[in-house]
């Protein structure tokens, strides 16, 4: 099967477009190939139609364009070894999937554009009001530790969010009661309008007054939700972090945003990592990097010295004779762990070799006999230009 294109050469944009950019050429994209347009080559149409749609429900949804920045339109695949994994698409951590498009008036949350530029092809504009719309999205940003971004943690979460209302089950309506369909826009929470023009007639529509867009009257509405047919709640959620994650990178729960009205899916959950900063440690790609200090008789002499892991472990490394402050040394696959890969990375520190600041007499002896068994002298200034 063909991989997708890729969604900025869909749009014709630059990787920097902003969101003007994107929204512009998607306007004359989605205007060019709409079937109503295009009636001799109808087939053709739709499906470019469907492919610019796709392209920039994902580019104009922040969370999602930084997925498919990083991991493309199908998403981290060699994550978590697939769906069953532990963190693959059956528990929804890094799952990413491009919203397609399974009809041709299904336009996903792009409704405020369509209605603007397509009222006068016949009357398909956006998604229909009155039927199923998934949820919005939620956003959290959770700070964790470096280590915790090393080993991976567990954590759990609190958040706002609306859910559906256990005493009308989501209807809005009064137990007993029942909702109706609305006598204005029939259900289907447009009206529409022809006008005449020079052009001929236009159809155009807007959102039913009568019933705002819902399609459905309640006459009666539920006590507790007041006719929303979800109340306010902040949950707990428990998030899996993998090992690995970078800073700024986000896990995406799939099914843990908004509910969905008239049946439609719940919105996901995008949870941007952020990485606190270490004072011994720092991250180099998957590379761990650090300084250790090291005596001048180590430094001198070679020795064996004890490194500090990342993992609260501790390494035994052998400085050769004569290291140089300054130096890098490697140990290998001790980095951090690639979360789209089996990849690791490596730890590589750096000798600072210490001149210790007192001395006992004893020592200092012993260094003056060393000092002239090395005939070493003091080095010669070099003259100024005026002296």
């Amino acid at each position: 099967m063909a991989g997708k294109r890729d969604y900025y050469e869909v749009l014709g944009v630059n990787k920097n477009a902003t969101d003007d950019e994107l929204k512009k050429a998607y306007r004359k994209l989605a205007k060019k190939y709409h079937p109503d347009a295009n009636p001799d080559n109808k087939e053709e149409a739709e499906a470019k139609f469907k492919e610019v749609n796709e392209a920039y429900e994902t580019l104009s949804n922040p969370q999602k364009r930084k997925m498919y920045d990083q991991f493309g339109p199908d998403g981290p695949q060699g994550f978590g070894g697939g769906a069953g994994g532990p963190f693959g698409g059956g528990n929804g951590y890094y799952s990413y999937t491009s919203s397609g498009f399974d009809g041709f008036d299904d336009f996903g949350d792009l409704g405020d554009i369509f209605s603007s530029i397509f009222g006068g092809f016949g009357g398909r504009t956006s998604r229909k009001q009155s039927g199923p719309r998934k949820g919005a999205d939620l956003n959290f940003h959770m700070d964790i530790t470096f280590e915790q971004a090393f080993l991976g943690v567990e954590k759990e979460i609190i958040i706002n969010r609306n859910e559906e209302c256990s005493n009308c089950h989501g209807t809005g309506a009064k137990p007993g009661t029942s909702v109706s369909k609305c006598p204005e826009c029939h259900g289907t929470g447009q009206v529409r309008q022809v006008q005449n023009t020079i052009l001929g007639q236009m159809q155009t529509t807007r959102t039913c007054s009568a019933c705002h867009g819902t399609g459905e009257i309640i006459k009666e509405p539920c006590d507790v939700c007041r006719g929303k047919g979800t109340v306010r709640k902040q949950p707990k959620i428990k998030v899996k972090i993998p090992a690995g994650i970078a800073d700024g990178q986000p896990v995406v729960l799939r099914g843990e945003g908004e509910p969905g009205e008239k049946g439609g899916p719940k919105g996901d959950l995008y949870i941007t990592i952020r990485v606190k900063k270490h004072n011994l440690y720092s991250r180099n790609g998957n590379n761990v990097t650090c300084e250790i200090p090291i005596s001048i008789t180590q430094a001198t002499l070679g020795g064996e010295i004890e490194i500090p892991m990342v993992d609260g472990t501790k390494e035994k490394y052998k400085i050769p004779e004569g290291t140089q402050t300054g130096t890098k040394f490697v140990i290998r696959n001790k980095g951090f762990k690639s979360v789209t890969s089996s990849a690791v990375g490596d730890f590589i520190f750096t000798a600072i070799v210490q001149t210790p600041k007192k001395l006992t007499r004893e020592q200092r002896d012993l260094l003056t006999e060393l000092a002239k068994t090395m005939n070493e002298q003091p080095p010669i200034k070099k003259r100024g230009f005026f002296g």
